[in-house]
Formats: structure tokens, sequence, C-alpha cells
């Protein structure tokens, strides 16, 4: 299991914001593709609280869900940048 995982929907322009800074940096990751149907995003409420995605969760440093790709983006170049 990677120490970085992105809870993402395909086609949704947040998480690709998150998935290009993810690969600009050179970070392996585990990807769940979420249900399009915002009722049926249990995983990710569970995790957050609510069902929006992006969310990041970084086991290795006590982030437990991150949302908010601009956050993400954020904390990301803040983390691992260079």
């Amino acid at each position: 299991m990677s120490e970085l995982e992105l809870y993402e929907l395909p086609g949704c322009p947040f998480c690709a914001t998150v998935k290009t800074k993810l690969d600009e940096l050179g970070l392996e990751y585990e990807s769940h593709e979420v249900p399009r149907s915002h009722a049926d995003r249990t995983e990710v409420k569970e995790i957050t609280g609510q069902t929006e995605v992006p969310v990041l969760v970084d086991r290795a440093n006590g982030v437990d869900g991150m949302s908010e790709s601009a956050d993400i983006v954020a904390y990301l170049d803040e983390t691992y940048g260079n």
C-alpha cells in the first residue's frame, strides 16, 4: 500500500490538477476511483465527513483526508517540493 492515496473522479478538473502535481513531483500514489453519485461515495464520507473529491491521504505525515485541490497542491509543494 502506498503512503499517498488519492480519491478521485475521472474527468474531474480539480482531481486532474492534483494528479498533475503528484506527477510533476514524481510521487507514487494509489488511486481510488469514486462513484459519480455523491450518495454512493461512502468511503470518502467516512474519511472526510463530506463527499467532494479530490481527497488526499498521506499516511507518512498523518494526513487522514485533505480535500480542496488548491490546499492539496500547496501541501504537496510544501512537503515534497524541492
